[in-house]
């Protein structure tokens, strides 16, 4: 199957241990990206830090947080991690944000669970300052490092509502899409609303999430497992397990629909740790 779309790797979380070898693979095949998504009050690896791992184990591939949960973080030392990153890795750090929505997670930072919009907002003007080489403010200086991409690491937001959806043309450089074709074109179309509205050059990067798994039924079995217990806290489990792709036929319609609905590129996200599924899914590519 020949696919114009860039196709990237979403990384299960339930064996940190073995994304290693899933790194590697990936930066050895047809991939263009590795996302790590983010929680705090659950068993996965801290994405920033498996990450600069993960980047010094790959030469090609971008490293990707889907989403990093940026108002449970220090403003500051983020944007110091995120620069660091970003310049370490010769400008492969792509930093996704998003708001998130745990109680448990924001009573663990005592940070606030009904203003993390707001906050996210407030955190993006002084990390852009910060990443432009200006001062901290109120009497403290420049945080470096100068990140190797000129006002810090592509941001990429992700969410569904309007505000999250205009903080793409606001603050970032792209959107991250974790829904259906069916619903992806609507928030294309706002997100690419809101950029002409903000008077943005060029067009934003169009991101899509898609979970996979591909393997025998023991591959699919530990990952529909995996994935109801990481979306029990929604309520929605059973509907995200149902929505998961199964087979090569399901797999190229998703890329070939986002495809046309002018996806830059698709992450097929992971929750089985098998990681022959690498090999699997270049093949399908």
């Amino acid at each position: 199957m020949n696919v114009r779309t860039d196709v990237g790797i979403g990384l299960p979380i339930g064996d940190p241990a073995a994304l290693l070898t899933w790194a590697r693979r990936a930066d050895a095949g047809p991939f263009s990206t590795l996302g790590l998504l983010d929680r705090l009050v659950y068993d996965n690896p801290e994405p920033l830090v498996a990450l600069a791992v993960l980047a010094g184990a790959t030469s090609r591939v971008r490293v990707q947080t889907e989403v990093l949960l940026a108002p449970l973080r220090d403003t500051a030392l983020l944007a110091k991690q995120a620069a660091t990153l970003d310049r370490m890795t010769g400008g492969r750090f792509v930093l996704g944000l998003g708001i998130g929505g745990r109680d448990d997670d924001h009573a663990a930072t005592g940070t606030a669970l009904r203003t993390r919009g707001r906050r996210l907002d407030e955190q993006m003007a002084v990390m852009s300052r910060l990443w432009h080489g200006e001062p901290y403010g109120d009497g403290v200086g420049p945080i470096g490092p100068v990140p190797a991409r000129i006002g810090g690491p592509e941001i990429l937001f992700g969410g569904f509502q309007p505000a999250a959806l205009e903080r793409v043309a606001r603050w970032g450089d792209g959107f991250l899409c974790a829904a259906a074709p069916s619903w992806a074109g609507g928030l294309f179309d706002t997100v690419r609303g809101f950029w002409k509205e903000y008077g943005r050059d060029g067009r934003p990067r169009l991101v899509a999430q898609v979970n996979v798994a591909l393997g025998p039924p023991d591959v699919v079995d530990d990952a529909r497992a995996r994935m109801h217990a990481y979306y029990a806290f929604t309520g929605m489990a059973d509907r995200m397990v149902a929505g998961l792709l199964t087979t090569p036929a399901e797999i190229r319609a998703a890329l070939g629909a986002f495809a046309g609905l002018g996806a830059d590129e698709v992450v097929l996200y992971c929750y089985g740790v098998d990681p022959d599924q690498v090999d699997r899914l270049a093949d399908l590519l």
